[in-house]
């Protein structure tokens, strides 16, 4: 008898005695775990170093990281407010043309002799009203969000070049104030790196620190389980589309200020960089989830790349080819490291 209990208990031993191939693949969830985690903090390191030692005396000079935080700005605002669209489990396809029509418009009301703050208070807030459009095709009609945005910027474009029959609208020199917007600096460092500091922390704090917020991530992570602890999840979900809204019409105010007139196309190609930081950023400390400091580190991330090939003096449809890897490879981290966290 005592021989046969041994035996049992050296059976079980054997039989709970994790093999070579579960040990595989334990190390490797937790390989692919680190890089969906760290991915693109580890993809910046590495970028910094390849530029580095390629164009250093160029690349890693205060100036020119300066100037890569000030190209970055633009893009960070627009990603930013899709990333709370991208949080609540949503997407929003019409930030790029919300933007332009934003840049036509600020434009158009200062010629027309509106005052410049209320002007800007009045293009940002008809973004905001595009944001809240979108909300309730999608949460009120519910209509497909990529399906409903995608509609929003082609009327948003044909609105546009009614607006401005398709003819740039440059602002006139007695309007120096508003190109100070953009070009001006303060202590050195220009004025839209400031606004970008400013939208990341407000949005920081909104998402990680308020009821709402909270309530944002709960919806983007189970709808239903939010539906039935209570959270109001229409009203949840429009609040993000209003403020995606919102941060393209200022990036399209901000990008016309640069450039000193409104360009009917100046901000359609802010979709595409925007999710590509977005989904840059779900490997960035949190596995698979969109946030606010992850899509920040994402932009610049691309704006690295950017500049690095300028200065390398590559052709300029090469970034295009590093933008679109960059969502490829981007997408795919974020979805294993989401299935990985889920099991």
């Amino acid at each position: 008898m005592r021989l046969s209990r041994v035996g049992e208990l050296i059976g079980r031993r054997e039989t709970s005695a994790p093999g070579e191939g579960e040990v595989r693949r334990t190390r490797g969830h937790r390989s692919i775990a680190f890089v969906g985690r760290y991915g693109t903090i580890l993809g910046l390191i590495l970028l910094c170093a390849v530029f580095g030692l390629t164009v250093g005396e160029y690349f890693l000079t205060v100036g020119n990281l300066v100037n890569v935080l000030n190209q970055s700005a633009f893009s960070a605002i627009c990603a930013l407010g899709l990333t709370m669209v991208l949080a609540g489990g949503e997407f929003d396809l019409s930030i790029g043309f919300n933007a332009s029509l934003a840049g036509v418009l600020i434009v158009g009301f200062l010629l027309a002799g509106i005052p410049m703050p209320i002007a800007i208070l009045a293009v940002v807030l008809i973004g905001a009203l595009i944001g809240l459009f979108n909300g309730v095709l999608v949460t009120q009609l519910r209509v497909n969000a990529l399906i409903a945005t995608l509609g929003t910027g082609s009327l948003l474009v044909g609105i546009n070049y009614a607006y401005s029959s398709g003819i740039p609208q440059a602002v006139q020199s007695k309007y120096p104030e508003f190109l100070d917007i953009s070009i001006g600096r303060l202590a050195g460092i220009p004025h839209p790196v400031f606004y970008m500091a400013a939208v990341l922390f407000l949005l920081w704090i909104f998402l990680g620190h308020t009821v709402t917020g909270q309530h944002v991530q709960a919806v983007g992570g189970n709808v239903e389980a939010a539906r039935l602890s209570g959270i109001r999840v229409e009203l949840t979900k429009t609040i993000t589309f209003i403020i995606a809204g919102a941060c393209a019409a200022l990036t399209g105010i901000l990008l016309a200020s640069s450039i000193g007139s409104g360009q009917p196309q100046a901000g359609d190609t802010f979709t595409l960089s925007s999710f590509a930081a977005a989904f840059l950023g779900t490997a960035v400390l949190r596995e698979g989830e969109f946030n606010v400091v992850g899509t920040f580190i994402g932009v610049v991330t691309v704006a690295v790349g950017f500049n690095g090939l300028a200065l390398l003096g590559v052709p300029s449809f090469a970034q295009y080819l590093f933008q679109g890897l960059i969502l490829i490879i981007a997408v795919a981290l974020s979805t294993v490291a989401r299935r990985l966290s889920q099991s």
